[in-house]
C-alpha cells in the first residue's frame, strides 16, 4: 500500500513572535487562514486516501495539529519525544508503516512550504510512486527547478533520464556559495532539493541498518510495540538517545541508486519572515500587511504581520519586519532576519520560557 508521512516537526524559531514552543509555525493561519499542515495535508489528499496520511511531530505538537485537522485518525499521528532531526524522524515513519504494512511504499513530504499548482504536483508524486514500482530498491526525491541562484537551499544535480521528468541523480550539492550557486542555474542540470522523497520502507531501513545501525535497530524495537501500552515507554527509553543527523547526509547522499524527479512548481519555504513578503501583495509603497490594519505615512518596503484587531502605524521607516503578537513584538531590519535564533536564544537567556 502507498503512504504519506507528513514530517512537522520544526519548531519555526525564526517565525517568533507568532511560533511558538506549543504553537509552532505549522500551525499558524497566517497565510490566507489557512495553516501550512492543513495545506499540506490537503495536497497530500489530493494524491493519496486521508486514511493513508500520517503526521510526525513533537509530542508536544499534537494538540495542535489535531485542532488542525481533525479529521486524520489517531493512530497515523506519530509522536516524537524530543527532535532528532529527519533521518531518525524518517526512520521511525518507515519502521512503523513497514511494521504494520509489509512491503509499504512511504512518500516523505514537510509541512512547511507553499507549492503551487496542485496539478503539476500530484503529476510529479505520481511519477515518483511509478519509478519505485519500477525500481525497488530505488530512493526517490524531488527536485525543484531553480528560479534564483539562492545560497540557503541544498541542490541536487540531475543526470542520465529514466523516463520523462526522472534522472538518475549525479550528485547531492551542500548549500553554495553565491558564485557556485549561479553557476548551478546557469548550467541547468541542478535543482533545489526539496526535502521530498519516496521510497519502499523496506528499502530505506535496509540502507539505515548499513549507514546508521544505532538508528535502525531502535526504530525496530519502537516499531514492534507501536501499538501496544508500551510504546511510550520504548519511546522514552531509547529515542532521545539517537544520533540528530539529516536524512540527505545519513543515507540520501551515500545510497547506490537515487532518482531525482523534477517537480514544476512554485516553491516557496516559509522558514522566515521574509518569505511572507512573497506571500501577499504589496501596497503603491511596497509594504505588505498580513493580518494586519496598517497606515503609513513615507514608510516603504516593510513587511507587518499581526494576529487580532490590531493597528499598526508607521512613519518614515523602511525594510522593517513588524510582527506582532499578543504579548510580544518584533521590530527587525530585514536585513537582519537571519539573526532571529541568536534573538530568540537571548530573550530565553534574558527571561526563561516565558515568551518562548
Amino acid at each position: 500500500m502507498r503512504h504519506a508521512v507528513i514530517m512537522a516537526g520544526g519548531a519555526g524559531v525564526r517565525l517568533w513572535p507568532l511560533s511558538r514552543r506549543e504553537r509552532p509555525k505549522q500551525v499558524l493561519d497566517i497565510i490566507g487562514g489557512k495553516s501550512l499542515i492543513r495545506r499540506a495535508y490537503d495536497r497530500v489528499a489530493a494524491v493519496l486516501p486521508g486514511d493513508a496520511i500520517h503526521v510526525i511531530a513533537s509530542e508536544a505538537h499534537l494538540p495542535a495539529i489535531r485542532k488542525a485537522i481533525p479529521e486524520i485518525p489517531e493512530a497515523n499521528l506519530m509522536a516524537e519525544p524530543v527532535g532528532r532531526d529527519t533521518a531518525n524522524a524518517v526512520a521511525l515513519a518507515c519502521a512503523v508503516l513497514e511494521h504494520r504494512d509489509p512491503g509499504a511504499v512511504v512518500s516523505i513530504f514537510t509541512a512547511d512550504h507553499l507549492i503551487e499548482p496542485l496539478d503539476r504536483f500530484t503529476t510529479a508524486i505520481q511519477r515518483g510512486f511509478d519509478a519505485v514500482d519500477r525500481s525497488p530498491d530505488a530512493l526517490v526525491t524531488f527536485g525543484i527547478r531553480p528560479t534564483r541562484p539562492d545560497t540557503n537551499y541544498g541542490y541536487v544535480q540531475r543526470g542520465e533520464s529514466v523516463s520523462p521528468g526522472v534522472f538518475r541523480v549525479g550528485a547531492f550539492k551542500e548549500k553554495p556559495q553565491a558564485e557556485v550557486a549561479r553557476e548551478y542555474l546557469k548550467s541547468g542540470e541542478y535543482y533545489w532539493n526539496s526535502g521530498m522523497f519516496v521510497w519502499r520502507a523496506g528499502a530505506m531501513l535496509d540502507l539505515l541498518e548499513q549507514f546508521l545501525p544505532d538508528s535502525h535497530r531502535a526504530v525496530r524495537k519502537i516499531a514492534d510495540v507501536w501499538d501496544t501500552p508500551q510504546r511510550a515507554a520504548k519511546l522514552a527509553e531509547v529515542y532521545p538517545a539517537l544520533e540528530k543527523v539529516s536524512i540527505d547526509y545519513a543515507v540520501m547522499e551515500r545510497a547506490p541508486e537515487v532518482l531525482v524527479v523534477e517537480m514544476a512548481v512554485d516553491w516557496l519555504d516559509i522558514g522566515a519572515w521574509p518569505a511572507m513578503g512573497s506571500v501577499e501583495k504589496a501596497d503603491a509603497e511596497g509594504n505588505v500587511a498580513v493580518g494586519a490594519e496598517v497606515i503609513s505615512l513615507d514608510a516603504n518596503r516593510n513587511l507587518v504581520v499581526s494576529e487580532g484587531d490590531h493597528l499598526v502605524a508607521m512613519i518614515g521607516v523602511e525594510d522593517l519586519i513588524v510582527v506582532h503578537s499578543g504579548d510580544a513584538t518584533l521590530i527587525c531590519r530585514k536585513d537582519r532576519a537571519d539573526d532571529m535564533k541568536k534573538l530568540v536564544a537571548l530573550i530565553k537567556d534574558r527571561t526563561g520560557e516565558k515568551y518562548l
